[in-house]
Order: structure tokens, then sequence, then C-alpha cells
């Protein structure tokens, strides 16, 4: 593996589970899929392009890109999981 992408490598990981929470809750808000997955390509390949050519750049800042996208999907796994609560809740009752 690319030394320099090993210090990405979490952010990576989890970006990807962000990426699919993202996804699921277009699906649950009945959006249509079509227009879901042109977007999702765009994301993806707009990161792909940051990423292949941010890389170098970037480097001397992993540590602060680390944080600040650590944080950024850790806050929307929050907003999906208390946005989904009302819908858990009714469910069950």
């Amino acid at each position: 593996m690319d030394p320099e992408i090993k210090h990405f490598l979490p952010l990576i990981v989890f970006g990807n589970i962000e990426n699919l929470i993202l996804a699921a809750q277009g699906v649950a808000a009945a959006v249509d899929p079509i227009t879901l997955s042109i977007l999702s390509f765009i994301a993806v390949i707009c990161w792909l392009l940051i990423g292949t050519f941010g890389t170098k750049f970037a480097m001397k800042y992993a540590r602060y890109i680390n944080f600040i996208g650590g944080l950024a999907i850790f806050i929307l796994g929050l907003q999906a999981m208390a946005e989904s609560l009302p819908g858990i809740l009714a469910f069950f009752h």
C-alpha cells in the first residue's frame, strides 16, 4: 500500500460507510433512484479526483483532515440516527 494513502485510509473507509448511510436515507425518503445514483456517482468521482490530485498537497495537513473528516462523519451518523428514531419508535408502537 502506498504510504501516502495509508494516513487517509480510515477516512476513506468511514467515508464510504457514510455514503451508504446517506444513500439509504435517500431511498427511505423516496428520492428518485436514478437521480440518487447519478448524484452518488458524481460525489464519488469528485472525491476520487480530489484524493488523486490533492494527496501530495494535503500530506502535511493529514492529522487535521482526518480529524475534521472523522468529526463530519460522526455528526452525519448522529444526524442519520436521530432522523430515523421517530420511524423506529412508530414501528414498535
